[in-house]
């Protein structure tokens, strides 16, 4: 080898390489993945993203699968992630215009309303929802640290009853692809 060539892989070799993207696993978890919560292992079956249009998304709802359980993890993102492990509940409601302030669910707890929005969502995998289309999500709390999160789409209402859960005990692993 030359010194010449010597040189020149030196040179090469000092070349400031690109900066490598840095992943988020609450953003950049797909199908596929699992998702590790309190000790308890769950494959992400679906993925719903909510936004506002022009803006990035400020909302994840990520469908978790363990056997024939679907639970749900709602991460909201702000100056810190919100994170909230739900179990769907059954419940009719007619209308968006009938939605109440206050609920009570199974005849003991009583959730009072916090917030309301409508969104454009995005879908991956299996969820209760089409894509690209406006979403209302309400969302209550109650007592002892518990939620209640109301989502409708077209007609169909999809509820959902948990409790915040601190990111930090939130794993994420990429799943065999």
């Amino acid at each position: 080898m030359s010194i010449w060539k010597r040189v020149g892989s030196i040179l090469k070799s000092q070349k400031e390489q690109p900066p490598v993207q840095a992943s988020n696993p609450m953003e950049d978890t797909v199908v596929g993945d699992i998702v590790n919560v309190d000790l308890e292992e769950y494959i992400v079956s679906g993925k719903q993203i909510y936004f506002d249009r022009g803006f990035p998304p400020h909302r994840i709802a990520y469908y978790l699968q363990n056997g024939n359980t679907i639970s749900c993890l709602l991460v909201e993102k702000g100056r810190t992630y919100e994170c909230f492990i739900c179990e769907f509940v059954e419940g009719a409601l007619d209308s968006p215009n009938d939605v109440p302030t206050s609920l009570e669910v199974n005849g003991g707890i009583t959730y009072t309303l916090e917030s309301q929005r409508s969104d454009m969502v995005r879908i991956e995998g299996n969820t209760d929802f089409r894509g690209s289309e406006d979403v209302m999500l309400w969302r209550y709390f109650g007592p002892d640290g518990q939620y209640f999160f109301l989502q409708w789409q077209d007609g169909k209402f999809v509820a959902m009853e948990g409790t915040k859960t601190p990111a930090g005990q939130i794993k994420f692993m990429k799943g065999g692809r």
